[in-house]
């Protein structure tokens, strides 16, 4: 039997203050998430971020919040499970958060209960990043370089280009015509500059070369910036939306110091005052709706464009339980093991 561990990036418990905080503590207390020394972390997270940003989290999560939990708990829930039917009881696939529950300890457990041949990772997050897809594949390492026997191991880095990915971010967009719109955004979360450069092994590209995030190549090629470009040229090609109609922003930024540019919520504030009526924004760095989407985008950056004298900002959702996303984990998984297979 091959196990598939699917990752995504986490959720509170439930909606409550002391819930959100425990999540936030274990999300931002991640060196690589906040990529500070130790003691400076410890005092920025413990002693300012969870306190006070505690509270005000856990009023958006109430208002996000379903009758069967977090958006993101259950959009994953349900794909793990559609993809668990597709794949047969040749594959185990178990579902873990890299931050509280189900936690990745958990799902390993069951796969190695199971005595699988194989684990195939899959971090949820089409682009890679050391915040993300870097910290799923260093937690799942430690995890298993305990264990006496250990199994054979891959991972999948990022599925960025994905076409089957992108064909269903597309045709999520295609519902909403995207020509009638005054303007179309490509929302990806944000990082801040130091982390981006500190992926350039050359130390002489990333923001520094012209246009660096204008294709993918040899220094580029595991960049989160330079790969959510990718995407974003990926889908608006498959939408014939011209170059001129879109931009390509980021969001979520925390603290002082540079994020990368631009920031989303600049974007919208400069298209309102362009006269801009009508938005249309995909945030393709995230496969199920979750707080940065269905809150962010859609309540917040909306309510920010009508006082600026907008008229809608349409969020486009998630990939969530779609079938073709469905059939895009497939694709992955069956794409890895060929490729084991051949080696």
């Amino acid at each position: 039997m091959k196990g598939i561990l699917l990752v995504n990036l986490g959720t509170p418990d439930s909606p409550q203050t002391a819930d959100v905080r425990r999540y936030l503590d274990e999300f931002l207390m991640d060196e690589r998430v906040i990529d500070i020394n130790a003691v400076g972390r410890t005092f920025l997270v413990k002693g300012i971020i969870v306190p006070f940003r505690g509270p005000q989290s856990a009023k958006s999560y109430q208002k996000i919040w379903t009758p069967e939990g977090s958006p993101l708990l259950v959009y994953s829930v349900k794909s793990a499970k559609m993809l668990q039917e597709r794949l047969g009881s040749d594959y185990q696939v178990e579902l873990a958060m890299r931050y509280q529950n189900p936690s990745i300890q958990t799902a390993l457990d069951k796969l190695k209960a199971a005595k699988v041949d194989s684990i195939q990772v899959i971090s949820l997050f089409p682009q890679y990043a050391s915040a993300t897809t870097g910290s799923v594949h260093q937690k799942v390492m430690e995890l298993v370089s305990i264990w006496q026997t250990i199994p054979e191991i891959s991972f999948v880095n990022s599925f960025y280009d994905n076409d089957l990915m992108i064909e269903a971010f597309a045709q999520n967009g295609a519902k909403y015509n995207p020509a009638s719109y005054d303007h179309i955004l490509f929302s990806f979360h944000g990082l801040p500059e130091r982390q981006l450069k500190k992926a350039d092994e050359t130390h002489s590209y990333c923001l520094q070369a012209n246009d660096c995030c204008g294709s993918i190549n040899e220094t580029n090629k595991f960049c989160y910036s330079a790969q959510s470009h990718a995407t974003a040229r990926l889908i608006a090609a498959k939408l014939n939306i011209p170059k001129e109609n879109y931009t390509i922003c980021f969001q979520s930024r925390l603290g002082r110091d540079p994020w990368r540019k631009p920031y989303t919520s600049e974007v919208i504030a400069d298209l309102a005052k362009k006269g801009a009526k009508k938005i249309l924004v995909f945030c393709p760095a995230f496969v199920a709706d979750c707080l940065e989407t269905v809150y962010e985008i859609a309540e917040e950056y909306d309510i920010e464009f009508k006082h600026l004298g907008g008229e809608k900002v349409q969020l486009v959702e998630s990939l969530n339980d779609s079938p073709l996303w469905v059939d895009a984990l497939e694709q992955m998984v069956k794409t890895q093991l060929n490729k084991a297979a051949q080696l």
